[in-house]
């Protein structure tokens, strides 16, 4: 059995009992950085044997991994903090394990994206994550994001923060954005601005510290009713949906039968 545990993301009593079980009584704990896991082991005295693997580990390493889990050995994945596979090494061990018919199962704990959003300020009910933006693909990847209509959630650590903020602010400015950092630690902070030009402003005379949530508010939807069926369609078609996909989508902001903005959409533009 594979055994894929949340760890603390900052605060290291936050840790469910199943977690300290679990960890105790399996045959091997394969963590992110053993340097780093090694602290939250020593706090509660397990001894577990630990191995690293990381987003860099080989071929081999993942092998070895499969091989102990098909001898019936029991084994932990934990990343640093958080749940493992978030922005987190993990998804090609899963995978092995779904094609060598191996059990898997999940031992939930903390997740910096949810606590985030919770403390943001803005709505928690819809929202999109996409973790960190990379360096050099960023402003394509925001201006996708310029359209979502969810709360959209970023990583960033401390020493990209205003870059990464300006970029936002180009793309999207005149929205409301919420900075969480140091989550569950004696430093946290939340801040939530009116628009992402006071989040610049104030972070160009407060260096940020710390790993940090960005919560960005999601472009109104009531905007779109400004334009056609038709025309609403297209703009979700051009955002990346499929047809089909983009008039269920119409049909349930506007409240109306999918039918209905079938036929107007086809009689007024053959798609």
């Amino acid at each position: 059995m594979l055994y894929i545990c949340g760890t603390p993301i900052g605060n290291l009593e936050d840790i469910t009992l199943r977690q300290l079980r679990i960890l105790e009584e399996v045959d091997l704990i394969a963590a992110e950085d053993t340097r780093h896991s090694i602290k939250l082991l020593n706090h509660y005295n397990i001894k577990t044997k630990l191995i690293s693997y990381h987003a860099n580990s080989s071929e081999e390493k993942t092998a070895f991994l499969i091989e102990q889990l098909l001898q019936e050995k029991k084994i932990a994945l934990i990343s640093d903090s958080g749940m493992p596979l978030i922005s987190d090494p993990g998804s090609d061990l899963v995978r092995l394990c779904y094609k060598n018919n191996i059990k898997i199962t999940t031992v939930p704990g903390a997740t910096a994206l949810i606590s985030g959003l919770i403390l943001s300020g803005l709505s928690c009910s819809k929202f999109v994550f996409e973790g960190f933006l990379p360096i050099k693909k960023s402003n394509a990847i925001l201006e996708k994001l310029k359209t979502e209509h969810r709360q959209i959630i970023l990583y960033e650590a401390p020493h990209r923060l205003l870059k990464t903020l300006n970029l936002l602010n180009e793309n999207m400015p005149n929205r409301k954005i919420s900075i969480i950092r140091e989550l569950t630690k004696v430093y946290e902070e939340s801040l939530l601005f009116e628009t992402i030009s006071n989040s610049i402003a104030y972070f160009e005379f407060n260096k940020p510290k710390g790993e940090i949530v960005i919560v960005i508010e999601g472009k109104e939807e009531e905007a779109v009713f400004n334009i056609s069926i038709k025309e609403h369609v297209e703009l979700f078609i051009e955002e990346g949906l499929r047809k089909n996909e983009a008039i269920k989508k119409v049909a349930k902001i506007r409240g109306l039968a999918k039918s209905e903005v079938y036929k107007d959409t086809f009689d007024l533009n053959k798609l």
